[in-house]
C-alpha cells in the first residue's frame, strides 16, 4: 500500500510542478540582439516568462520620446506580475541618435529606463529584424512611426498593435496588459 501512496504522491507533485512552469518560448522570439550601448547579447526567449511582452520601437529625437518615462512606469508597475517591456532602438524614421553612447544616455539617464533596450535595428520593410517581421505578419500592422507598440500574450500567438499616440498608462494598451496578466 505504501508504494501506491508514494507513487500517487509523486505523480501529483510532478503535475503541480509542471503547471507552474512558463510555457515554452515561441520560436518567433528565439533570436538574440545586442543590448543598447553594451557588448552583451540577449535572447528574447531569456526574457520570456510566459507573461505578456510589450515591444516598442524607440528613437531618441522623436516627439514621442517622452513616452519612455511612461513605458518605464508601466514596466515598474507590472514587471513583478510577469510583464516584460523590450525597446528596439531604430533609425528607420531618421530620428535615432547615431552615437549609441548618446542614445543610451537619453534612455537610461534622461528617462530612467531600466527595461531591456536593444541596440539600433530595423523594424520595418525587408530589412526588419526577425522579431518585428513576425510582429508585423501576426498583427497585420507594420510600424508607421516611432513608438508603435505590440503586446504579445504569453502564448506568443495573440498580438495587439497600438499606434505611436497610444500612451502607455491609463489607456487601452494598459488595459490589455492588465487583462493578459489576470488570465
Amino acid at each position: 500500500m505504501k508504494p501506491v501512496i508514494l507513487l500517487i504522491s509523486l505523480l501529483l507533485s510532478s503535475v503541480a510542478a509542471a503547471s507552474n512552469t512558463a510555457p515554452p518560448c515561441p520560436e518567433s522570439l528565439n533570436h538574440s540582439f545586442r543590448k543598447l550601448h553594451s557588448s552583451d547579447d540577449v535572447n528574447i526567449c531569456d526574457l520570456h516568462t510566459g507573461g505578456p511582452i510589450l515591444f516598442v520601437n524607440t528613437a531618441s529625437y522623436c516627439g514621442f520620446t517622452p513616452q519612455l518615462k511612461e513605458l518605464e512606469a508601466l514596466h515598474q508597475k507590472y514587471q513583478s506580475k510577469g510583464l516584460r517591456v523590450i525597446g528596439f532602438s531604430s533609425d528607420d524614421f531618421n530620428q535615432e541618435e547615431k552615437d549609441e553612447e548618446k542614445a543610451a544616455k537619453i534612455c537610461f539617464y534622461n528617462f530612467g529606463v531600466t527595461f531591456t533596450m536593444l541596440a539600433s535595428t530595423h523594424v520595418k520593410g525587408s530589412n526588419a529584424n526577425s522579431v518585428y517581421k513576425y510582429l508585423a505578419a501576426a498583427s497585420g500592422k507594420t510600424p508607421t512611426w516611432n513608438f508603435n507598440k505590440y503586446v504579445m500574450a504569453g502564448d506568443g500567438e495573440t498580438i495587439s498593435h497600438y499606434m505611436s499616440g497610444e500612451k502607455p498608462l491609463g489607456s487601452a494598451l494598459e488595459n490589455n496588459i492588465r487583462e493578459l496578466l489576470e488570465n
